[in-house]
């Protein structure tokens, strides 16, 4: 079942079920590596069950890669998040894949990554998995924290917030993953800039791959299992909006003007990506349109596409870029 069509009723009463349970203490049995006593959290409240247990959604590890010649099963509008470090071909993750598995650890050109994908906050974003130069092991929680993904690492099993790379409980907690440039792009975008580059394969998991389990998320009005604040400015909750840093700047503005100069960034939209989380075939969705993000000197910014409801919640004094008023 999708979540988007959860009833009102069932997303109070998991509200309510997750906040009576919010205790360390029912954690231990599943989290027995994590220190519980070191955290930054102002609450546990904060802490929900998105409802899979720990590794219930399965991250992956060392995933295996084609030539952009030989994939046969993507569609051009497609999203993939594409990563391109010097001394490695280029790559690209469909979306596909991370929709299942939301987190694909990999080594690119000598660099450990994290290749991270939360379908409830559309964020997607590449870490550096190395913290004190130990490159840490990245699996998917089963816990949301303002309906975005907690990530845990392997060697410690401390919690990271994956919209802000900083771990939250356990050892690590304030330590921040180095976010590197990559960008969510069309398949049809990709193999054209990159004939020669690389596609991750299909994995060998039995997942309805190219289907979208959360049919219609994207024109909700309201997030799954989020309470807090909606954004300002009258900015629907699950708009998409482009961070860098503490900005954002909404797709609305975005597709209006189609190239922005704006703090000391260029900022380009292109039509030809389908959402991945509007019809039930990924490949189907509307057009949101890509985004790429460069500096002065032309190289690419890190950056994430996530909805606003996300962004408000964890830069509530964040700025909003909203051009000429």
């Amino acid at each position: 079942m999708s979540y988007a069509r959860l009833g009102f009723v069932s997303v109070l009463l998991s509200l309510a079920a997750a906040a009576a349970a919010a205790d360390p203490s029912f954690w231990k049995h599943e989290w027995p590596k994590t220190d519980f006593s070191i955290t930054n959290l102002s609450s546990w409240i904060e802490i929900l069950s998105g409802g899979p247990p720990k590794d219930g959604i399965p991250a992956l590890s060392d995933p295996v890669f084609i030539p952009v010649a030989l994939e046969d099963k993507l569609g051009d509008r497609e999203p993939i998040i594409a990563l391109e470090i010097q001394g490695s071909p280029p790559r690209a993750y469909p979306v596909r894949y991370l929709t299942w598995h939301e987190i694909i650890n990999d080594e690119v050109g000598g660099t450990p990554v994290a290749v991270t994908f939360c379908p409830l906050c559309n964020s997607a974003m590449v870490f550096d998995r190395r913290v004190d130069e130990r490159a840490l092991t990245f699996g998917v929680s089963g816990k949301l924290r303002n309906s975005d993904m907690v990530m845990y690492d392997r060697e410690t099993e401390s919690w990271w917030q994956q919209a802000l790379g900083e771990g939250i409980v356990g050892v690590h907690t304030g330590k921040t993953l180095a976010q590197l440039p990559s960008w969510m792009e069309s398949w049809a975008d990709y193999k054209i800039r990159n004939p020669n580059g690389l596609v991750m394969a299909e994995p060998n998991w039995p997942r309805r791959y190219g289907s979208n389990p959360y049919v219609s998320y994207d024109s909700s009005f309201r997030p799954f299992l989020y309470s807090g604040e909606n954004p300002p400015h009258d900015i629907p909750p699950l708009m998409r909006v482009l961070r860098v840093d503490d900005r954002a700047w909404t797709f609305e503005r975005l597709r209006a003007e189609g190239k922005i100069e704006d703090a000391g960034l260029t900022i380009v939209w292109t039509t030809g990506q389908a959402s991945a989380l509007d019809t039930a075939r990924i490949g189907d969705g509307k057009d949101v349109g890509s985004v790429r993000v460069r500096d002065g000197a032309g190289r690419d910014v890190p950056h994430d596409v996530m909805f606003a409801f996300a962004f408000h919640a964890f830069w509530p004094k964040g700025t909003w870029m909203l051009g000429p008023q």
